[in-house]
C-alpha cells in the first residue's frame, strides 16, 4: 500500500469515528440541544483531511452543532494543494442551499467568484482558520481564526530565547530557516511573515544586519528584506511546490544541510513535521548550543513527541476545537440575521516545560 493511500485510509477511519461518515450530514444530538436553532443546516469545508489539525476543528464543530441542535455536512479536499477541488466543493455547497457555509480557504484568491455567488444566493459565509482579505464586500460576514501574524511573532520570540546568545556572539554569518507549506493561504503567509519580521527586529536590536532570501512572495512582503551582501543574519524562506510532508522535508533538508544554520521554523503541522522528517537522516536538531534549534506550529503526535524529547525546542498551538465551535456559533447567528464579527480564537507558546499545563494541553490534539 502506498504512503498516500495509507494516509487517506487513516484519515477516513479517523473522520468516520468523529463524524459517522465523511462528507455526510451529522444529526444533532437528541439531548442537550438548546432548541433555538430552527433546524438550521450548514456546510463546512475544511482545507483538507491530510493533518489531524482539521480533524480537531471538525470535532469542535461537531460537538457544538450537537449541543445547539443544528445539522451540518463536512467536506474538504485530500490535500491543501487541491485548490480546484475545494472551489468545486464550495460551489456544490451553494447549490445545496444551506443556511450558511463555513470555509477554510486553501487559496483565498481562488474563492472570490464563488463567494460572490454565495452572496447573490443569500447564503451567509463564515471563514475560519484563514481570512479572505479580498472577498467581495459583504460575502464573508466574519472570520474565526488565530491572529496569525501575532502567532508568528510568538514563535519568533520563543526561538529567540535559544538563539539570542548565538546570534550576538557569532563572528560570521548565521542562518535561520523558515519552511512554509505554501504562499497562498492567509493563515500560513501571515504566520511566516510575523516570524520573519519579528526575527528581523530582534536581530537588528542585537546589533546585527539581516537579509531575507528565498521564496519571492515572502521576500517581497517582508517589512525589511535587507541586503544579503552585507548581512550578518540570513533568513532563508523556502516553500514546496505542493503541500506535503515529504516536499516540506526536501525544503527543510536544503536549509539544515547548510553549516551556518542555527535555527528553523515550520509554520504549520505539515511543515513542522517536514522539518522533523528531514532530521531523521541528518540528526542536527536539538535544544543545545551545538544543535539547530527548531520550532513548529500546531500539534499532532509527532510534534508533541519531538517537543517532549527536546528534538524540537517548542511550538505555537492554536485551538482548532474552539475554532470549530466558534464557527458554528457564528453561522447560527448569521443565519438568524444577527450581526456578527471576527473572533480571535487564540494561540500560545509551548515547550517541554508547560506542555502538560491545563491551559495548553486541551489544544494539543494527536
Amino acid at each position: 500500500m502506498s504512503k498516500k493511500l495509507l494516509s487517506m485510509v487513516i484519515c477516513i477511519v479517523m473522520l468516520t469515528l468523529l463524524l459517522t461518515g465523511c462528507g455526510g450530514p451529522v444529526p444533532p444530538a437528541d439531548s442537550g440541544s438548546s432548541g433555538d436553532s430552527d433546524d438550521l443546516n450548514f456546510a463546512i469545508i475544511v482545507k483538507s483531511y491530510q493533518s489531524t489539525y482539521w480533524l480537531a476543528a471538525v470535532k469542535g464543530a461537531t460537538e457544538q452543532m450537537n449541543k445547539k441542535g443544528v445539522n451540518a455536512t463536512f467536506n474538504g479536499p485530500n490535500s491543501e494543494s487541491d485548490i480546484a477541488d475545494q472551489v468545486q466543493m464550495f460551489n456544490d455547497a451553494i447549490n445545496s442551499k444551506p443556511d450558511g457555509i463555513g470555509l477554510a480557504a486553501c487559496d483565498p484568491s481562488a474563492m472570490l467568484d464563488s463567494l460572490q455567488a454565495a452572496k447573490d444566493a443569500g447564503i451567509p459565509v463564515v471563514a475560519f482558520d484563514s481570512g479572505i482579505p479580498d472577498a467581495p464586500a459583504g460575502s464573508v460576514l466574519a472570520t474565526a481564526s488565530t491572529d496569525n501574524y501575532k502567532a508568528g511573532v510568538t514563535a519568533a520570540e520563543g526561538i529567540w530565547t535559544a538563539l539570542e546568545g548565538r546570534v550576538k556572539g557569532a563572528s560570521g554569518v548565521v542562518r535561520i530557516g523558515v519552511v512554509n507549506q505554501d504562499a497562498t493561504s492567509e493563515s500560513i503567509s501571515s504566520r511566516g511573515l510575523g516570524f520573519i519580521d519579528e526575527i528581523t527586529t530582534l536581530c537588528k536590536d542585537a546589533g546585527k544586519s539581516v537579509a531575507v532570501i528565498g521564496n519571492d512572495y515572502y521576500v517581497g512582503k517582508a517589512k525589511d528584506k535587507g541586503d544579503q551582501a552585507s548581512a550578518n543574519v540570513i533568513i532563508e524562506v523556502r516553500v514546496p511546490s505542493q503541500t506535503t510532508t515529504e516536499l516540506c522535508a526536501t525544503e527543510a533538508s536544503a536549509i539544515l544541510n547548510q553549516s551556518d544554520t542555527i535555527g528553523v521554523f515550520g509554520s504549520n503541522q505539515v511543515s513542522a513535521e517536514g522539518i522533523l522528517t528531514a532530521n531523521q537522516n541528518l540528526g542536527v536538531l536539538g535544544s543545545t548550543d551545538d544543535k539547530v534549534i527548531a520550532v513548529g506550529f500546531d500539534a499532532g503526535s509527532i510534534i508533541k513527541a519531538a517537543v517532549k524529547d527536546g528534538t524540537m525546542y517548542g511550538a505555537v498551538t492554536q485551538s482548532p476545537l474552539k475554532m470549530g465551535e466558534v464557527t458554528i456559533d457564528l453561522l447560527i447567528a448569521a443565519a438568524k440575521g444577527e450581526t456578527i464579527s471576527d473572533v480571535d480564537t487564540g494561540g500560545a507558546w509551548y515547550n517541554k516545560d508547560n506542555i502538560e499545563d491545563p491551559s495548553i494541553a486541551p489544544n494539543l490534539y494527536d
